[in-house]
């Protein structure tokens, strides 16, 4: 009998080391395989369990949770969702994350490390912290400013602090509203189909993921070029320029929108926008120098982030004499986003030098305590200090007496630069209406805010579309609401 027993006990014994090793290769081996098998619902419903954390605009949040009471417990909401949207991005329950909402999603969800009282805390408890909050740049009077002054119009606005790199606005519209997309059932559902069939692309990020022809807003760049290689030594000199130009190696004439420019000085041309000064003024400069400027201000940077990707600003290192000059005056390849045209006008603002532009300026935890903090990205050299200030010099002459008149401000030093760029099969698209420029308040010892505004359809007749008309009266309003206190 006892020896019946003692098989039955080392049976028993044999059966729990199985059942220990078993549990130990799910547990250790197999943890992550079972984690992350579809079928698995433990990490999404444990994930919306609870309220997610905030993004904040000057200290108010411009999102939130809400309670329905559900498997999938809490959902996303947003304040004045449409015209944040550029900035947060979406948070889904069906679609996952963009923009902030996804580079940000570990603190804002709870999982992120550094929210853990001690290291390796949540590992072992298995517990899931409070959601931390995100603190943006953004200044809530230039962000409605740039809203409201687009309206309905497709187009974008990107606004930093020269200074420091801080965004200060970010609008692209049309837009949306993210709460649509919040839930997992059949409301999110025909928002996700409805808005991805919208041919005017309202998810889109035209601020910051959008290239466009800058037109003669890259006028700044083959400027900076010119004067820091030394082929312009004095503005006021005439510049040998015919009118029209024939570009080299062609029979093809450019010509210009207004009067007055043959063999019109650098300070002429930059202040009524004459094509045939630039684009010939970007020949002598060469290919080498022109592409050297464009690459200082963050043009062909495909790893510019603020926290979330930037799409490539491009210029052309490839081209023949011909090509460079169209390229000179922001057309043929040349492509920007609003935010580089934003950094073109900060580094001109900032003596020369260009930060890298932030979005976010501190994360926090849930009962307040610092996570992280940002400050100034590192600088670089766009132009030398000399060529900024006679770049300031000829940004205000558009302004006090130019093409960019309309983004006055009384008490305040204004510089800016107007472009109307052409695009489609033959340049048959309606022309996109380009203002970059910057402002310095009364008391300022430097500029404080430098914008860029691109208007994709702007209205009237053709030939009355124009950066100074359409564009800087937008930009107008959003620099005043930066140096109104």
């Amino acid at each position: 009998m006892t020896r019946y027993i003692r098989r039955a006990a080392l049976f028993c014994a044999l059966l729990l080391v199985a059942l220990l090793v078993n549990a130990a290769r799910v547990q250790l081996v197999r943890a992550e395989a079972y984690r992350d098998n579809p079928a698995n619902r433990r990490d999404t419903i444990a994930r919306y369990h609870q309220p997610r954390g905030d993004i904040l605009v000057a200290g108010r949040p411009v999102t939130g949770s809400r309670d329905t009471g559900e498997h999938l417990r809490y959902e996303r909401t947003y304040s004045d969702g449409p015209l944040y949207a550029p900035v947060t991005g979406f948070a889904s329950q069906e679609y996952g994350t963009s923009l902030l909402e996804h580079t940000e999603d570990a603190l804002l969800s709870g999982t992120d490390p550094m929210l853990a009282p001690l290291p390796l805390w949540n590992d072992l408890t298995r517990s899931r912290n409070a959601g931390g909050d995100v603190e943006t740049t953004i200044h809530p009077a230039a962000q409605r400013a740039a809203f409201e002054g687009l309206r309905s119009r497709k187009g974008a606005v990107a606004a930093v602090e020269p200074s420091t790199g801080r965004i200060l606005a970010l609008v692209s519209l049309p837009s949306y509203d993210p709460e649509l997309l919040s839930g997992n059932g059949e409301t999110a559902r025909d928002a996700w189909a409805r808005l991805n069939a919208d041919p005017d692309r309202p998810m889109l990020n035209r601020a910051v993921r959008q290239t466009y022809p800058p037109g003669s807003t890259f006028k700044v760049v083959t400027a900076a070029a010119a004067l820091d290689a030394g082929v312009v030594t004095d503005l006021d000199k005439p510049t040998d320029s015919p009118d029209p130009y024939v570009l080299p190696g062609t029979t093809t004439r450019l010509s210009n929108g207004s009067r007055g420019c043959e063999d019109a000085s650098v300070r002429e041309a930059f202040t009524f926008s004459c094509n045939t000064v630039f684009a010939k003024l970007g020949v002598r400069t060469g290919v080498a120098d022109m592409t050297s400027t464009a690459n200082a201000f963050g043009f062909n940077d495909a790893d510019l982030r603020m926290p979330f990707p930037v799409a490539r600003s491009t210029f052309d290192t490839t081209v023949d004499r011909a090509q460079l000059a169209l390229a000179s005056i922001g057309q043929y390849n040349t492509r920007a986003t609003p935010l580089q045209m934003a950094m073109v006008a900060a580094a001109v603002a900032g003596g020369g030098q260009v930060r890298e532009p932030y979005l976010v300026e501190r994360t926090t935890r849930a009962n307040g305590g610092t996570v992280s903090t940002s400050g100034p990205r590192p600088v670089r050299r766009a132009m030398h200090p000399s060529t900024a200030m006679r770049m300031q010099e000829l940004m205000r002459g558009v302004v006090k007496k130019g093409t960019g008149a309309r983004a006055a401000i009384r008490g305040a030093v204004v510089g800016g630069k107007t472009g109307t760029a052409q695009h489609g099969l033959g340049n048959s698209g309606t022309p996109y209406a380009w203002f970059v420029g910057w402002a310095q308040g009364e008391s300022d010892m430097q500029p404080r805010v430098a914008v860029a505004v691109v208007v994709e359809d702007a209205s009237g007749n053709r030939r009355e579309i124009s950066g100074g008309g359409t564009a800087a009266p937008i930009a107008r309003s959003v620099m005043k609401a930066v140096l109104d206190p």
